[in-house]
């Protein structure tokens, strides 16, 4: 393990770090990279798979630390979100709406389009950057890593 990755788990709430250090090794077991950046709010580490695209990034808020998810096979798993538990579930279904989705040139042309799903039978088009920016706690941490078993599978 880096040393960079130390001290980021190192700044993080002691019952945050075993969530962090079980995720990470599942990132690294699916063969992405990490990267390790020390912002003005705390750390940045994001993992980078194989096709160099980013899979998705830990983020330090007052909150807590977060994990971005940029699943890029949802369709595949779709009715596995749900199963989250209903406080993940909240933080998905208050994510921005893509704007891009709803009208191609409202948002910047360079910006990737979000994603749209069904959770829980209600029809949803969120944005990429916040539609899977979910809490990293002992509750949630099962279902990430479901959630990364869900996309490594369905790259197989």
């Amino acid at each position: 393990m880096s040393a960079e990755f130390e001290n980021f788990k190192q700044s993080l709430k002691p019952d945050e770090q075993t969530c962090v250090q079980a995720l990470h090794q599942a990132f690294l077991k699916q063969g992405c990279q990490a990267e390790i950046k020390e912002a003005k709010s705390g750390y940045t580490v994001s993992y980078i798979n194989s096709a160099r695209k980013t899979a998705a990034n830990f983020v330090c808020r007052k909150t807590g630390v977060k994990l971005r998810l940029y699943p890029e096979s949802l369709d595949q798993y779709e009715s596995f979100l749900n199963t989250l538990p209903e406080k993940m579930k909240k933080e998905i279904r208050k994510a921005s709406v893509c704007k891009r989705l709803i009208d191609p040139t409202d948002c910047n042309p360079r910006c990737q389009m979000g994603y749209t799903f069904t959770l829980d039978g209600e029809q949803f088009q969120k944005c990429r950057y916040m539609a899977f920016f979910l809490s990293v706690n002992e509750l949630s941490t099962p279902y990430l890593l479901e959630f990364l078993d869900h996309e490594s599978q369905a790259h197989q």
